[in-house]
């Protein structure tokens, strides 16, 4: 793995993550590159991009440092059932 993989700055962390996880670096970076959503992180000036690949979610964690260049924090994955990934919490408890 590298720590600058696809013109990024990926840390320590997020590179440790992505062996303790499995995950592919390049689907790391696809999923930031060309996330299906994203949103706001909570650290101030953060993103979270997301990407499903064949019912698992990868989820990276992004920002741009002061030189505008940007880095990879973190990445984890979840399991996503096909069937649920595009319904409401609600309705997905009341079919339940």
């Amino acid at each position: 793995m590298d720590n600058h993989f696809g013109g990024v700055i990926w840390t320590n962390h997020a590179l440790e993550r992505l062996r303790e996880r499995g995950i592919k670096q390049g689907d790391a970076w696809a999923t930031w590159r060309n996330p299906q959503t994203s949103k706001k992180g909570t650290v101030p000036g953060s993103w979270v991009y997301y990407r499903n690949y064949n019912g698992t979610q990868i989820e990276v964690v992004a920002k741009q440092n002061e030189k505008r260049e940007w880095i990879i924090f973190s990445v984890w994955c979840r399991s996503v059932s096909q069937k649920t990934s595009n319904m409401s919490f609600w309705k997905f408890i009341i079919k339940k």
